[in-house]
């Protein structure tokens, strides 16, 4: 899998999660760092293949998101025989009264609710681990936190839970806290939560005209493998779509009303390099991995709710780049 060593999170956390009896753990680790191997490896080590229902299941914010995890857990899982995966995503369908006889599910909130609770395709009571993955955001987005919520509650008490992100606000870290009884806290200091090598520069542009020139200015300059600019609206990232189009570069877009047919052909194109330019909104912040993205562009710095700078979502942002220590 091109792993030579453990990264700094898998060498801390992996001991822990993995031995008897399970650990309950919340950690944090920069993006790009390996999270998502540390918790697919111990989530896999506690498969019973004997077992004909899902009883590892890991909750993600996005389909697409859920669908990379799915990939990686599937790779790692070659070493593992009799293994069998199933995923709780939109588009996916089953038939009424159909029992799900995999053992290890990733899905979303949503679709893992229903398939739970209204449809009984599977009994979260016979959960054994419990992956919240972006836990941040699962937690402090009102419509996941409700749904990531109801699913908890029907977990018994002795599943073991694993909460994972980049970053965790305080109020954030105070819930999980609630939620996770007598959890192993892996956190970082305030400071720590950027890769040092991922270098970040900022141009002062007074409208968007004078962005897209900026942009234009880099292009001219550095040497970019591929790239993914975040736009804080569809509007936006169409219109800028639309110039870089006229100016000569190949770009996708990447957005939420695309249906799942059309985001998976999008992301696809751009890993295998046939676009070199993705233009997105926050569907791409969080956990996607394209390993030849060198540089990250915010077109538009992102914001709350309430017009706040959006730190958190700043970190993943810049974190689709710097994977795993690369430069």
């Amino acid at each position: 899998m091109g792993f030579n060593s453990p990264s700094k999170i898998q060498e801390t956390a992996l001991p822990t999660l993995i031995a008897d009896p399970p650990q309950n753990m919340i950690a944090q680790s920069q993006s790009g760092t390996g999270k998502t191997a540390a918790f697919l490896l111990a989530s896999l080590s506690r498969v019973n293949t004997n077992l004909k229902y899902p009883h590892v299941l890991i909750l993600s914010p996005t389909y697409e998101l859920a669908m990379q995890t799915g990939k990686v857990a599937k790779q790692m899982a070659k070493f593992c025989p009799n293994i069998e995966f199933c995923f709780a995503v939109r588009g996916e369908v089953l038939q009424r009264g159909e029992k799900i006889t995999a053992q290890f599910m990733i899905g979303t909130p949503g679709k893992v609710y229903d398939w739970a609770m209204r449809y009984k395709f599977f009994d979260l009571r016979k959960i054994k681990v419990f992956v919240l993955d972006e836990a941040d955001v699962m937690i402090s987005t009102q419509g996941y936190q409700d749904q990531s919520i109801r699913i908890h509650k029907q977990l018994p008490k002795d599943c073991q839970m694993m909460l994972f992100s980049a970053t965790y606000s305080e109020e954030v870290m105070q819930f999980a806290e609630l939620i996770v009884s007598d959890p192993i806290i892996i956190k970082l200091k305030r400071e720590e939560e950027s890769l040092d090598n991922i270098d970040q520069y900022y141009i002062v542009c007074r409208d968007k005209e004078e962005k897209f020139q900026a942009l234009c200015n880099i292009y001219g300059t550095v040497t970019i493998g591929q790239a993914i600019i975040f736009c804080h609206t569809r509007k936006t990232a169409s219109w800028l779509v639309e110039k870089m189009v006229k100016d000569g570069h190949s770009v996708a877009l990447l957005s939420g009303e695309l249906t799942v047919e059309q985001r998976i052909a999008i992301l696809n194109r751009f890993r295998e390099g046939k676009e070199k330019v993705l233009i997105t909104t926050n569907v791409c912040a969080r956990g996607i991995d394209v390993e030849q993205v060198t540089v990250v562009i915010n077109f538009d710095l992102p914001v709350n709710q309430h017009g706040d700078a959006d730190c958190e979502t700043y970190l993943h942002r810049i974190g689709r780049t710097g994977r795993f220590g690369k430069p």
